[in-house]
């Protein structure tokens, strides 16, 4: 079954507290879901995040986002997240796109399927140059972002961590009026 990147819906609630939970326990640094706990309302957090894309109600020092899950045969496999624009952290280290894959739907180029068709999402927005971030020792990431023509641009120490992050940059070739 082919990969389908879309919006959040209330029907995914199972599989996406599923996915949650199994980040909670491999993952537990990395935030599949913002502002997300066990005994969050999910249509009310499916309508935040639909706001967040529409730049409303915004947690503070966030930007516009959208935030898509990609789902295989009704199971959500992963997401992505990717900024309409970026504020100077994310120039630095958050990059305009993140993304996860459920750690038992890892290594099936889950990844590297969301991120393809992110890009044209991104092009959309009229963002000519994406830029995505990872740290130094996740191979995996940058084998995903070097596929789908990422050009290294540099490596940065982030403040109280020990891993530095990668900066790619990828040109989408958009024109704006």
């Amino acid at each position: 079954m082919p990969l389908v990147l879309r919006e959040l819906t209330d029907s995914d609630e199972p599989s996406f507290r599923k996915a949650v939970e199994e980040f909670r326990v491999s993952d537990p640094e990395w935030a599949f879901a913002f502002f997300f706990d066990g005994v969050t309302d999910f249509p009310a957090y499916v309508r935040r995040l639909a706001a967040w894309t529409r730049g409303e109600e915004l947690p503070e020092n966030y930007v516009p986002s959208t935030f898509l899950v990609g789902v295989v045969d009704g199971a959500g496999v992963g997401r992505v997240s990717f900024r309409h624009r970026l504020n100077d952290f994310l120039l630095r280290i958050g990059g305009h796109v993140g993304y996860g894959v459920v750690p038992s739907f890892r290594r099936r180029g889950y990844a590297r399927e969301m991120l393809r068709q992110t890009l044209p999402l991104v092009r959309a927005c009229g963002i000519d140059r994406l830029l995505l971030t990872c740290d130094d020792d996740n191979v995996g990431s940058w084998k995903v972002i070097e596929s789908c023509g990422g050009v290294l641009e540099n490596t940065v120490e982030v403040p109280g961590q020990a891993v530095r992050k990668r900066r790619y940059w990828i040109s989408l070739g958009t024109t704006r009026p």
